[in-house]
């Protein structure tokens, strides 16, 4: 009789726990609005890092980074790591704003560096900026033959 009691009690008590679990809600991973991949965030800074190359011998690593420094300055710069030391590693830098709303990001600048016969490659800049739009980095990485893309998220800079 105990052991019947005993088999009750704990059946009862897990079934009121799978019950208990799941009626927990289910919250979305986040409310900012998205533009062509990249949220549109408030936030001091967003990393982005390069889709992995399925055939790649050379390319490592890539990644891209955006910080807001203040109203209307950002720091922007991107690195490229290879596998092992290469002819010619490169990183392309690309600048782009948007306005909350618009279709697509639009192109604000660019720059590029390259080095021979090493591993890695990186390049960075702060810039003053016109405030009011979102900005993100995205960058072209290159390893020999091997080709990535970064990019961060949009971080909105206020107007100084």
């Amino acid at each position: 009789m105990k052991k019947r009691a005993l088999s009750v009690c704990c059946t009862f008590l897990l079934v009121v726990g799978m019950l208990l679990i799941s009626t927990n809600n289910a919250l979305a991973a986040s409310v900012d609005p998205i533009l062509d991949g990249s949220y549109l965030t408030h936030n001091v800074e967003s990393v982005g890092y390069a889709t992995p190359i399925t055939r790649g011998v050379d390319l490592m690593v890539g990644y891209s980074k955006c910080v807001r420094l203040g109203p209307g300055k950002i720091y922007a710069g991107g690195t490229t790591i290879a596998e092992h030391d290469v002819d010619n590693i490169r990183v392309s830098v690309i600048i782009e704003r948007a306005k909350e709303g618009d279709t697509s990001w639009n192109y604000y600048a660019n720059w590029y560096k390259k080095n021979e016969n090493t591993d890695r490659v990186s390049s960075n800049r702060t810039l003053e900026v016109e405030g009011g739009y979102y900005y993100r980095v995205r960058c072209v990485h290159s390893a020999h033959l091997d080709v990535g893309e970064s990019f961060t998220d949009g971080v909105f800079i206020e107007k100084p």
